[in-house]
């Protein structure tokens, strides 16, 4: 296993969501407080960055070759990288309050997508579920909605509350798409790191960023730390499998949350940081419509 090394210094505010297509070898990400989406192909090195009018939280790519992405007014498909968006679902929540942070697809194509409710005073963040045009909520009970990941087997849904340091699993029809048997997975003590953006790799283990912890957590099924890679950057936001055998972990990072000592320390904090590890990741579900 190689150390922690920064793919790309991309000196993102708020870097997240990174998403492996196996098909191109391109490492999608987005840059939340920038509203941007980044694309980074890398085989041939071409980085491209593009602008929206708001928060994009969170995305996936679909079977027909386009995106669908959770912003904070709603959820939207595109055809391609540089389509023109296409509104799939208005927000019906309070958008000076709330947006969506963390998501991707279940095994079936249907796209998860969580909000955050920035007052945290209120555990008001909902998973929502989207497929064939409708939404339902499947759970709201949280401050900061994160770390939505599905075990190989398709029967259980990982989703974490950040600020409250809990990770939750539930059991999962996948047929149904019904969320039931909510319970703690693992909770982290406060002041060392919290649960943030999350996978799950071929062998069952729960890979988690620990945002403020400056470093990434390998987790049994059973909820067993069982290792911890640190990297040069205080804030991880979430982590993903990739590369062409599915053995490269990418880790997006927060810049924006360093102070002027911590970016002196971590001058690449923003950037993709990427590790060479021994589990093989799950290639991506993709939006199925």
């Amino acid at each position: 296993m190689t150390e922690m090394r920064c793919v790309l210094d991309a000196q993102a505010k708020l870097a997240e969501c990174p998403r492996w297509d196996e098909q191109t070898q391109t490492l999608y990400f987005v840059d939340i407080d920038s509203f941007e989406l980044h694309a980074y192909n890398t085989q041939s090195g071409d980085h491209s960055v593009r602008r929206f009018e708001e928060e994009i939280g969170c995305f996936s790519l679909t079977n027909n070759g386009g995106f669908i992405a959770a912003f904070r007014s709603g959820v939207y498909t595109f055809a391609d990288f540089n389509a023109p968006l296409v509104s799939y679902w208005q927000a019906d929540y309070d958008q000076k309050t709330t947006r969506f942070n963390d998501g991707r697809c279940d095994p079936a194509g249907r796209f998860l997508a969580g909000t955050m409710y920035s007052p945290k005073d209120a555990f008001l963040g909902g998973l929502y579920q989207f497929e064939k045009g409708q939404q339902r909520l499947l759970d709201q009970a949280a401050w900061t909605s994160n770390g939505l990941a599905f075990s190989p087997d398709q029967k259980t849904m990982y989703y974490s509350d950040t600020p409250n340091h809990i990770v939750y699993k539930f059991d999962y029809d996948v047929t149904t798409g019904e969320a039931t048997n909510k319970r703690t997975f693992i909770e982290f003590p406060r002041g060392n790191g919290r649960p943030d953006g999350a996978a799950v790799d071929a062998d069952g283990n729960y890979w988690s960023a620990l945002y403020q912890g400056q470093r990434v957590v390998k987790i049994s099924p059973e909820g067993q730390i069982l290792a911890e890679y640190p990297l040069p950057a205080t804030y991880p936001t979430m982590v993903a499998f990739g590369g062409e055998d599915m053995k490269t972990l990418f880790v997006s990072t927060c810049r924006a949350a360093q102070t002027d000592a911590e970016l002196e320390q971590f001058p690449q904090a923003g950037g993709i940081f990427a590790l060479d590890v021994e589990n093989e990741g799950q290639i991506e579900f993709r939006f199925a419509g």
